[in-house]
Formats: C-alpha cells, sequence, structure tokens
C-alpha cells in the first residue's frame, strides 16, 4: 500500500509513539496539581512548551495548546474580532481559498456584523502582496492567510504580508497547519502575530496542536471552566499528547534539510510523469509549493471514480481537504485558482511523505496513467471532447 495522503493525516513516528505510551504511565497526574505526580506532568508539559516554542522562535508563554488547528484557527480569528470590536474595527481581510475551520469562523462572524474582504487567488495559487495592503482599511482589525494551501501546496509570501500588516498596525494570523514541521518558520523573522498548527500533520498524534499568540495579544476563551493553559483554555491538558506531538516536531525539524531534499526529488519526478497523461494539468504553482504536494486535474474524468480505482491498486490519495471529503461539490480551492466545474471534478491531491520511493513514485505515475485512460474510455464527456462536440479546456 502507498500511503499518498499525508495532507489530511501522517502516521505518528516512532518518538512520538515512544514518547506517548511511555508517559501515558510515567505521566498520568493532572498537572494542575500541587503534590508529586502533578508536579512530573506539569515539567513534562512544560518541556513540551519550550520545544515547540524554539522551532518557531516564539517564547514559551505564547504558546498555547490546543486541541488542533481548527480550534487554534477559531480562537486566533474570534479573538482578533473581540479586540476589533472594542476599537470599533470590524473589517477582515483574508482569501478565498481558506481552510474551512476559517471561511466557516468568518461567516459566523458576517453575521455578528463583521465584513470580510476574501483576495481572489490567482491562478498559481499565490496572493499577491500589493492586494493585501490595498485590501487593508482604516477599521481592519485582522489579516488571516494561510502560510500554505492544504489542497495544492501553494506557499504564501507569508513574510512580506505580515511587514505590511505591522505596517498598518493590523493583527496577522496565519493557518500553518500544513507548514510546521516541513518548511522553516520564524514567527519574528515572518511578521506573525498568530499561528495556528496541528500535530497529526507531522507525525504526532491526532487531537493536539498549539496556537502561537504574540505577547501582548489578548486571546478570547472558547472554552471556560479553568485556568489551565493561563486561564485561556480550560480543561485538563492532555499530556502525553502535547509532549509525543513536541517530540515530533522535534524530530521534524532536526532532519527537515535532509527530509524536504527527497520530498521536493520526488515530488518534482511525479510532476513530470503525470505531465505526460494528455489534457492534465498541475494546480498550482510548480516551485512556490510544499515538498511534498502534488495536485493535478485531469479532463474527462471524475475525481471519486480515480480515487476508488487507485485504493484497489494499494494507492492512498484523495481529490482535496479531508474535512469535505464527503461532498459531490467541486473543491472550492480549485475554483478559487480558475479551474471550471467540470475540470475541478477531476482532481487528485497526492501529498507524500520522507519515506516515498523512486519506484513507488513510478508505480503512482504508472497507476494513475492507466486509471485515467480507463475512466476516460467510457466517459460521455471525454467522448464528446475527443469528437470536437466540446472544446478542451486543459
Amino acid at each position: 500500500m502507498i500511503y499518498a495522503d499525508n495532507a489530511a493525516t501522517t502516521k505518528m513516528c516512532p518518538a512520538a509513539v515512544d514518547t506517548m505510551t511511555r508517559l501515558l504511565s510515567e505521566a498520568w497526574g493532572n498537572p494542575s496539581s500541587l503534590y508529586g505526580f502533578g508536579q512530573k506532568a506539569k515539567e513534562v508539559l512544560e518541556d513540551a512548551r519550550e520545544k515547540v516554542a524554539a522551532v518557531i522562535g516564539a517564547g514559551p508563554r505564547e504558546i498555547l495548546f490546543t486541541s488542533g488547528g481548527s480550534e487554534a484557527d477559531n480562537q486566533a480569528i474570534l479573538s482578533a474580532a473581540a479586540l476589533g470590536r472594542q476599537k470599533g474595527k470590524m473589517h477582515i481581510v483574508s482569501s478565498a481559498f481558506e481552510h474551512h475551520a476559517v471561511l466557516h469562523t468568518l461567516k459566523k462572524l458576517e453575521k455578528e456584523g463583521f465584513e470580510v474582504t476574501l483576495l481572489d487567488v490567482h491562478e498559481d495559487g499565490l496572493i499577491r502582496v500589493p492586494e493585501v495592503e490595498e485590501a487593508i482599511r482604516e477599521d481592519t482589525c485582522l489579516v488571516t492567510i494561510m502560510y500554505a494551501n492544504n489542497e495544492i501546496g501553494t506557499i504564501q509570501p507569508i513574510r512580506e504580508i505580515g511587514a505590511v500588516c505591522r505596517k498598518k498596525n493590523v493583527l496577522f494570523h496565519t493557518d500553518a497547519v500544513q507548514a510546521v514541521g516541513h518548511i522553516s518558520i520564524d514567527v519574528d523573522r515572518d511578521n506573525i502575530d498568530m499561528l495556528s498548527a496541528s500535530g497529526h500533520k507531522f507525525h504526532g498524534p491526532k487531537g493536539t496542536g498549539f496556537l502561537y499568540a504574540r505577547k501582548g495579544v489578548l486571546l478570547t476563551n472558547l472554552i471556560e471552566g479553568g485556568a489551565q493553559e493561563r486561564g485561556k483554555r480550560a480543561g485538563t491538558e492532555n499530556v502525553p499528547g502535547i509532549a509525543a506531538m513536541a517530540a515530533a516536531l522535534d524530530e521534524a525539524v532536526a532532519n527537515m534539510e535532509r527530509n524536504t531534499a527527497h520530498q521536493r526529488a520526488m515530488r518534482d519526478r511525479l510532476i513530470a510523469g503525470l505531465r505526460k497523461i494528455p489534457h492534465s494539468a498541475l494546480n498550482g504553482d510548480e516551485t512556490s509549493r510544499l515538498p511534498g504536494n502534488v495536485n493535478f486535474c485531469f479532463e474527462g474524468i471524475e475525481g471519486e471514480s480515480l480515487l476508488l480505482l487507485l485504493d484497489d491498486k494499494g494507492i492512498a490519495a484523495s481529490s482535496g481537504s479531508a474535512c469535505t471529503s464527503g461532498s459531490l461539490d467541486p473543491s472550492h480551492v480549485l475554483l478559487a485558482i480558475g479551474r471550471v466545474h467540470d475540470v475541478a471534478h477531476g482532481s487528485l491531491r497526492l501529498s507524500i511523505d520522507e519515506e516515498i520511493t523512486e519506484e513507488e513514485v513510478d508505480y503512482l505515475i504508472s497507476s494513475i496513467t492507466e486509471v485515467v485512460e480507463y475512466l476516460r474510455s467510457f466517459s460521455p464527456i471525454w467522448r464528446d471532447l475527443m469528437a470536437g462536440k466540446k472544446e478542451f479546456i486543459l
């Protein structure tokens, strides 16, 4: 079986598994307790906080542990909105291809009187910095732009966007769920005020994540009921999970240079092979993209059929975000970069990790080529295209 859906979730690395397994029996105490069992758990918790903070160039007190990226996105955006409301600033700038954890939160705020500007995304899947600057108004309280897109993998000019926000004195949040652990991030260098991350995207456990909030940014509580996480997130902390996440992130960063070099080589080999399929197209910029992301559209087929047949060949892939995998609608990300509905329906996202081999990449290429040809062989849309009744788009 070739697992090529690491953007949806990753397999826990041995360091994370070992850490979590050990601490389930060694640090099971409540870290809020004053006696020895609790204080041991507290030490583990704070050690993990220091490790996570160091990876992104933050201070330990700027890290808030969450259940994952969606919670962190929600808390960051709602906190900025609350601060904005206090100052009479009720305008937010984002993009049309954000994760739904961001877009749905923004829709909620629109119902509460906020105005949201969603920037258009260009065909290459990149946001233009001057357009961000132009969208910022006197009443803008937040700019939230994802670090790297979860479907097409394009890496945004975060440092430059952050610099614009600093100049305009506007809070800047980035959903970095797909980026943390895979590309170098420094919150000071990148001018980031708030950042969201999720453990299971870099070989940590599910149900773990963190929110970075720059010192001085006042957070609004999503969960009330206790003084945990400096009073900003009630509930007894998942100490073994958090420590496992920190161990996974440590390992990912330590091996990042070697891993990304291999992934880029395999990614480019995969792109070159899939480009040989007629009437196919890579989605998003070829170079400014995550090292393990390949996203293609194939004209004349349906993505769901492609996934099922690839599964029969021992290949696990997706047609887009795992959060919307049950939807029959075309990807909002692909529509945002200008793909028409018929083409967007025939999409395939392959997200490879550092363990993939050349032989596996070649098997992916041959299998996808074979399945696309098979599906086109009995597709009425493909017949019309070949007969000239419809014009090819790709």
